[in-house]
């Protein structure tokens, strides 16, 4: 290796560490410090770090599901019952509760059977309105104000000045993630597509000083990489480039598949990618009002947005980033992506943007017709 370099594996190992040693590694930390859970990122993280908190992101992931099946029906969102599962197994004994921003019907619905089948620490639902105009911006303060008081109440302290730092340490983060998107965007960033959503899953479990310490390692370090060798790296960069849409993505092997049949991905609208980072920030007479104006402001997500809102957003991202067409991944059974579907395949079809829908199931589903469908996905678009 010559002088100066590093090997890019050195550098996404600090994010794959957090991940594989997650669960042991939260378990510790709740020795010290108090951690609440959150599933969809509209959740305010930013009241709850700034409250004395460590907010985590609930993971679900492929497991078996036995006891979710006396509370739960089996078509909801495999995310959500694979979550509750693991919690009724034991798996978060460290959450000191769980604050939830009011996404979707089951999110809030399973967060209820969460206090009442599990219990112990804080559960709590912010209301969030679907409208930016005052009267909402004044309910969302309000909200705002009442998961400060419930923080509070578990122990928590809570000022405008911790607010602000809060503010700024998140915003930090997600202006190093966006500068990843544009590389990534620019032809300029040797990843694979496992090892950037590698890297964004890492931030929704680690303290954020510490995330943005690796990030920021990640980013001076990135123009003296080099490759880890041809093996690794032939798929890296190449194929036919996509637009990737939808919720959460937890199987990184989804990824794996879509490389390997050709595809490359661009960009993305995705909960765990681009949707988490964007806008950066907020603006405001307050610190208050900065946390509200970022979130009201967020790239919209159908969970929270107006079809008519969102959609020409995403075909322009679509048309900005040069994908050939958009591969929309959701979870099974979600409700608010798969109301949109009908209405957003049309426009997209008018916009001359070739689409292809995949349904996450709780097994997984089978690798092997995946693989087959991007490829098609990909001759299609190919030419």
């Amino acid at each position: 290796m010559r002088k100066g370099t590093v090997k890019l594996g050195s550098l996404i190992a600090p994010f794959e560490e957090a991940i594989n040693k997650r669960e042991e590694r939260l378990a510790r930390h709740a020795e010290k410090q108090r951690i609440i859970g959150w599933f969809c990122t509209y959740t305010p993280i930013e009241m709850i770090h700034a409250a004395g908190f460590l907010p985590v992101r609930i993971r679900g992931g492929e497991t078996s599901i036995e006891r979710t099946n006396d509370l739960v029906p089996s078509f909801i969102c495999p995310y959500m019952r694979a979550s509750l599962e693991r919690g009724l197994r034991g798996e978060y004994r460290y959450l000191s509760g769980i604050v939830q921003g009011y996404s979707c019907d089951v999110t809030c619905g399973v967060v209820d059977i969460w206090k009442e089948n599990i219990g112990n620490g804080l559960y709590h639902t912010i209301p969030l309105p679907y409208n930016n105009n005052p009267g909402a911006r004044k309910y969302f303060r309000e909200s705002l104000n009442e998961l400060s008081g419930k923080l509070t109440g578990i122990g928590g302290k809570f000022s405008q000045t911790i607010l602000a730092k809060s503010l700024n340490l998140y915003g930090d983060i997600r202006a190093t993630l966006i500068k990843l998107h544009e590389l990534r965007l620019e032809g300029r960033l040797p990843f694979s597509a496992r090892q950037f959503y590698t890297v964004a899953e890492a931030g929704f479990s680690l303290p954020p000083v510490d995330y943005l310490a690796h990030l920021s390692i990640l980013l001076a370090e990135l123009p003296n990489v080099t490759e880890d060798g041809a093996e690794e790296s032939s798929l890296r960069g190449n194929g036919v480039q996509v637009l990737v849409s939808g919720s959460l993505i937890e199987n990184m092997n989804i990824y794996d598949l879509l490389e390997e049949a050709g595809l490359h991905i661009i960009a993305d609208d995705l909960c765990s990618g681009y949707r988490f980072c964007d806008p950066v920030d907020g603006e405001g007479a307050d610190r208050l009002e900065r946390l509200i104006d970022r979130y009201m402001n967020r790239f919209p997500c159908p969970s929270r947005s107006y079809f008519q809102d969102r959609v020409p957003r995403l075909i322009q991202r679509v048309k900005d980033s040069g994908a050939r067409g958009i591969i929309l991944i959701l979870q099974k059974f979600c409700t608010p992506h798969l109301a949109d579907y009908p209405a957003l395949t049309v426009e997209l079809k008018n916009a001359g943007i070739p689409s292809l829908l995949v349904e996450l199931e709780e097994s997984g589903g089978a690798p092997g017709q995946l693989k087959t469908r991007f490829e098609a996905f990909r001759e299609m678009i190919h030419g």
